[in-house]
């Protein structure tokens, strides 16, 4: 059996004080005290129970976690009714078939054949979804006399009060959002915290000077200090109102022109308290936008494209990553944030790493450990960058609009990505080797290719496939034909009961098949978001066993809706929130262009049995 990267051990020392201009980072700034790491830092999450209904059934699913002893295996209790014969040991869900509807569930885990403490009951999944109740702002009216209203946007999660559970971050997009090519007021910004069980816990007023749309505000959402509560955080500017009332800057401050653009003004970055919503530090955002012109267009374009991300830089901790431009110039800055206080810990600055290095980042970002060094990359789109702020590597194959990063091929070492071009004269997509860049396969050029998609959905084939909007085939791991493609070219999630992935588009999700594709839920009375991108408001790992969960809005925009799988599976993986990369992707999943997660390892079929990850709670 491979040795699977995620259960490396790590071991660093020294302090951090080395300018590398000459590779494009600007500051590293101060020193990082030395450490020994054996592990990564997560979050100490709850059994996540859920109670699904499927027919007259519930099925009951749960998490393992990363922490759990290898051994483990659960008893399951409907209120204090054991339901369980014996222990289970090959899964973490159980069907109890021709339950009452409603039924209450807990799960015991069983250590060395003793009985622990009970989990915390489970979510009533009634009719396969659960409601969580939101409430839009008031819209209201742009200085040039355009009404507006307000729809739920994109989401994450996070345990913002220690509780074990996860709450929901959203963000409220009014009906006026643009794309940054596009002219016009817009209305504000909102970003929201719920809670599963219901109940708002705050609200955030990003003001008049954030423009709306996708490009302008990516929100991240980690326990980055490592005191047990993910703190929230984005870009701000003046007339931010935070979760308690207190602006942030200049309350008046309006710095939008005729054209609805805000290319003046000071710019910041916040770290707000998860529970609160309390500002807790806020600095000048960086890089500060300078001349308009410059990042390729003087009309306001180019120089307001960002992005975001977390990654382990030290290899224990988790650093925020923000960053501007990637049409043009390309600045990344990495941030930790301790103490209540924010510090930079390096820049990278295409101007100074060289003209090569322009023009080369995506629509969005993927974060992993692409060398085994312990320490996770930024994989930019067309290059990638160190966990010291330095190249790795870059393909010079340009910006693109999507792109996988994971263990595409578990026959070969390390991890792959897969990657769509915009540029007509590169290959319309391709796949490389995470670590070096170097180019596996390619298709043909001649297209402005806009959608691909890398993963496991067929198992006839080993490894993942890839498909584009501008080839015509579904291709092997190897890039061999494999024939008719699926019917979506969007996001993936993990549903029924095999691992093989399923194909989520819109407000549904169906399974590939080689003549057509198979229909396994519609979303009832729900939104998909962000126009043709059609995504949801975020999929994930959120609940119950290692499946994903699917959030989306409700049409009316009062209730998030969780879908949950209702499928028995006798997969047993630890909960993948407890796998780094699929957690750094849970939180950039909002970044810009959306696109689904995939962990450190592969999932599929013919996969490997999966160990307990190197982890541990604050």
């Amino acid at each position: 059996m491979r040795v699977r990267r995620r259960f490396r051990a790590l071991l660093t020392t020294g302090t951090v004080a080395t300018t590398l201009a000459a590779a494009g980072v600007l500051a590293i700034i101060t020193s990082h005290p030395a450490s020994a790491a054996t592990a990564r830092q997560v979050e100490k999450l709850n059994r996540g129970v859920v109670s699904v209904r499927s027919g007259s059934d519930n099925l009951v699913s749960w998490r393992l976690l990363g922490t759990d002893p290898s051994g483990v295996s659960f008893n399951v209790y409907r209120g204090s009714t054991k339901v369980t014969s014996s222990p289970i040991t090959n899964s973490t869900n159980y069907l109890d078939a021709g339950a009452a509807a409603g039924s209450s569930y807990t799960v015991r885990p069983v250590i060395s054949g003793a009985e622990q403490t009970a989990s915390e009951a489970s979510l009533n999944f009634a009719n396969g979804y659960l409601d969580v109740p939101i409430s839009p702002p008031s819209g209201g009216t742009t200085p040039d006399g355009v009404a507006y209203t307000y729809a739920a946007n994109d989401a994450s999660v996070g345990d913002l009060d220690a509780d074990g559970q996860y709450e929901i971050i959203l963000k409220w997009d009014p009906t006026n959002a643009k794309d940054n090519s596009q002219s016009g007021y817009t209305g504000n910004v909102f970003i929201d915290a719920y809670r599963l069980t219901g109940g708002r816990m705050w609200r955030i007023d990003l003001g008049r000077n954030i423009r709306a749309g996708a490009h302008y505000t990516q929100f991240q959402v980690y326990d980055y200090d490592g005191d047990g509560k993910a703190e929230v955080a984005m870009k701000t500017a003046d007339a931010t109102v935070d979760g308690v009332g207190t602006v942030i800057g200049s309350s008046g401050a309006d710095y939008r022109n005729s054209s609805g653009y805000v290319l003046s003004g000071p710019e910041f970055l916040t770290v707000f308290n998860g529970q609160t919503g309390a500002a807790r530090s806020t600095v000048n955002y960086a890089p500060a936008r300078g001349t308009v012109s410059s990042w390729g267009d003087s009309y306001g374009n180019r120089v307001d494209r960002f992005l975001a991300g977390t990654a382990y830089l030290d290899g224990a901790r988790p650093s925020l990553i923000m960053s501007r431009g990637y049409y043009t110039r390309t600045v990344i800055v990495a941030w930790d944030f301790r103490n209540g206080a924010l510090t930079r810990r390096w820049t990278f600055d295409s101007n100074s790493a060289g003209s090569q290095y322009t023009g080369q980042g995506n629509h969005q970002l993927s974060i992993a450990d692409v060398d085994a060094d312990g320490k996770d990359e930024i994989i930019y789109g067309a290059m990638c960058i160190n966990d010291n702020g330095s190249v790795l590597w870059a393909t010079g194959m340009g910006h693109g609009d999507a792109m996988h990063v994971g263990d595409l091929v578990p026959s070969r070492a390390g991890l792959e990505v897969f990657k769509v071009d915009e540029e007509t004269a590169k290959p319309g997509s391709y796949l490389a080797d995470a670590k070096t860049g170097a180019i596996l396969w390619q298709t043909a050029t001649g297209a402005d290719n806009g959608r691909g998609v890398s993963g496991d959905i067929y198992a006839g084939s080993a490894g993942a496939e890839s498909w584009s909007a501008s080839d015509t085939t579904l291709r092997s791991a190897t890039g061999a034909s494999l024939g008719r493609e699926p019917s979506s070219i969007n996001f993936l999630a993990w549903w029924d009961g095999d691992p093989v992935r399923e194909l989520l588009d819109g407000t549904h999700i169906d399974k590939y098949g080689t003549s057509a594709d198979t229909r396994l839920l519609t979303g009832s009375g729900v939104h998909s978001n962000n126009g043709t991108k059609s995504t949801p408001s975020l999929s994930g790992d959120i609940l119950g066993d290692w499946r994903e969960e699917v959030i989306w809005p409700t049409t009316n925009n009062t209730a998030l809706r969780i879908y949950s799988t209702g499928n028995v599976t006798t997969t047993r993986i630890p909960t993948l929130m407890h796998d780094i990369q699929y957690r750094e992707a849970i939180a950039w999943q909002n970044t810009a262009y959306n696109q689904p997660p995939h962990p450190s390892f592969f999932i599929g079929n013919g996969m490997a049995a999966v160990g307990q990850p190197s982890v541990y709670t604050p």
